[in-house]
């Protein structure tokens, strides 16, 4: 098969029993749905060239399992680096704190991030705002808009909002 004609029948008989191979190999239906994706993908670029495979099927066999084996070796890496780390231990927080944090996580993500990276992370606004690639002044309003949100669970926390701005801007 030279001619880039071929290729529409070729896949048409070629993918579905790639994927169920791949599947029974791998166990895990979408993972070899990827494999034989990204497989059929690099055949389909060799396709009608000189570096067209002589055996598409074959060739894409062995595409399909050579990513499966790659994927399987990066998590067996992940996982053996994260089992080397030290153990977290879980953030205790009290009643008030924990639906602080819950009003936080209701925030539009921009907010959230921007209240996090602050508050949390300990940024300044300048470094919020190169961190999520925005102004500072998108940054600084965001923050604005959170605390004015945020303003019943902090003053029922004991904490002033404006007060807590002027310190953090300052």
């Amino acid at each position: 098969m030279t001619d880039a004609d071929g290729f529409e029948p070729w896949y048409a008989e070629a993918y579905p029993r790639l994927v169920t191979a791949l599947a029974l190999v791998a166990g895990d239906r979408d993972e070899a749905e990827e494999a034989a994706a990204e497989a059929i993908t690099r055949c389909l670029e060799r396709w009608g060239t000189p570096q067209q495979p002589r055996d598409p099927s074959a060739w894409t066999y062995t595409v399909g399992l050579n990513l499966l084996r790659r994927r399987w070796r990066r998590r067996r890496r992940e996982a053996d680096h994260l089992a080397s780390l030290p153990p977290i231990r879980p953030v205790e927080t009290d009643a008030p704190a924990l639906e602080l944090w819950r009003a936080v996580a209701a925030l539009p993500r921009g907010e959230r991030t921007a209240v996090v990276l602050r508050y949390v992370g300990g940024l300044g606004e300048k470094e919020v705002a190169e961190a999520m690639d925005v102004t500072e002044g998108t940054v600084a309003s965001s923050l604005s808009r959170a605390r004015r949100k945020l303003g019943p669970q902090l003053r029922a926390l004991g904490f002033d909002p404006t007060l807590e701005a002027e310190r953090a801007d300052g």
